[in-house]
């Protein structure tokens, strides 16, 4: 007779669940300072890394509906935080940026993103390393199957 599933030992779920928690947690800083939803924190994070990004772009590394990226990015424009534009190379592409106000924003932001990982890293003591390897190796995976299901798709069209 097989073991008996247990959900609390099924991995998948206690990474979402603390994922979930995690993310709660850092929620409070950017949502009390700045009034800000997890989307548009999001979008404001990724659009630090370039200086250009589309909605299309944004919606493919956060996991996140391409609606929910699209009404964070009308909000954070209608506060000034990003400018919207028209791709000039897909017509079809909405290209966001960081205005001046969304980048001394997103440099209060950071500081607190850093000061956040800094804590979880000094909770997790000296397994944090191993911790993260773990991480960046599921994370690893988790792309090479994810680019291999893309060219899996072309293939067989």
């Amino acid at each position: 007779m097989p073991d008996p599933f247990v959900l609390d030992g099924f991995l998948p779920y206690r990474v979402a669940v603390t994922a979930g928690r995690l993310s709660r947690e850092f929620s409070r800083v950017y949502q009390e300072r700045f009034g800000l939803s997890r989307a548009e924190w999001r979008v404001m994070a990724h659009l630090s890394q370039e200086a250009e990004v589309s909605v299309r772009e944004i919606h493919a590394r956060v996991d996140m509906d391409k609606s929910k990226v699209s009404r964070a990015a009308t909000r954070l424009e209608e506060a000034g935080i990003v400018t919207k534009r028209i791709s000039e190379h897909d017509r079809r592409l909405v290209v966001l940026a960081l205005t001046d106000k969304g980048t001394a924003m997103m440099a209060e932001l950071a500081q607190a993103a850093q000061a956040y990982h800094a804590e979880l890293i000094a909770r997790l003591g000296p397994e944090a390393a191993g911790f993260v390897a773990a991480l960046e190796l599921l994370m690893g995976e988790g792309e090479t199957q994810r680019h291999a299901g893309q060219s899996g798709e072309r293939q067989g069209q």
